[in-house]
């Protein structure tokens, strides 16, 4: 088993209700490392500080909608599987998350536990899968690179 399987997956989960960020992080600690943010500036900071995993946030919120918090964040953060959580089925939102804020899944207020579970299980496949992608393009990258060093070197001698 690898590190990262053994360490728990890390969630950053912002909504502007104080209730729903308590009710995530009481449902979901024991499972998860749960990270809390009431404001995307919040989340920001704790991005700096934090890498997560998974990103979980509230589309409507005062200063910042989850989905401009989301395309705020793809430059710095490129990495972590975005989830998008709304009370409202505003179908331009779910539009907007998709295209702007490269959003993997789209879920409605009250979220349901077992479903939230299993879309997080999911979630942290496909960021498994692309760190793994990565991983192994990255070492292609460099045997091909080491390769052509060896054959410039033969040429040369």
């Amino acid at each position: 088993m690898s590190d990262q399987q053994k360490e728990k997956i890390k969630i950053l989960y912002v909504d502007d209700e104080e209730n729903n960020l308590q009710a995530f992080k009481a449902t979901f600690r024991r499972d998860y490392k749960v990270f809390i943010a009431i404001s995307a500036q919040e989340a920001r900071d704790l991005l700096l500080t934090q890498t997560v995993d998974i990103i979980i946030t509230d589309q409507r919120m005062p200063e910042e909608t989850g989905v401009e918090f989301l395309e705020s964040i793809i430059p710095l953060y490129p990495d972590p599987i975005r989830i998008l959580l709304t009370g409202y089925t505003d179908i331009q939102a779910v539009i907007d998350a998709i295209n702007k804020g490269q959003v993997y899944h789209y879920l409605t207020k009250p979220w349901e536990e077992d479903y939230l579970r299993t879309v997080i299980k999911n979630a942290f496949e496909v960021y498994s899968l692309r760190n793994e992608n990565k991983k192994l393009t990255d070492d292609l990258i460099k045997a091909n690179d080491q390769l052509e060093f060896l054959l410039r070197q033969n040429l040369l001698s």
